[in-house]
């Protein structure tokens, strides 16, 4: 395997590790809790369409995945 790959391996893994922190920390919390998002809670039934936050998330990726494509 030629020796780039190996770097993007690595950068992905240490990405998802960071990402994983992040979660567990706690400071993602508001993530799915935006205005926007639409929560239906009623008894034991619940409807949630995380609307808002599935935008912000594919926006940050996208420009993400842009940088990294403009610079390999």
């Amino acid at each position: 395997m030629p020796r780039p790959f190996g770097l993007v391996l690595v950068a992905v893994g240490l990405g998802v590790v960071l990402l994983g922190l992040l979660v567990w920390s706690g400071a993602l919390s508001w993530l799915g809790r935006l205005p926007g998002d639409i929560r239906i809670e009623r008894g034991n039934f619940r409807v949630y369409f995380p609307i808002t936050s599935m935008i912000l998330i594919s926006l940050v990726l996208t420009l993400l995945i842009n940088l990294v494509r403009r610079f390999f």
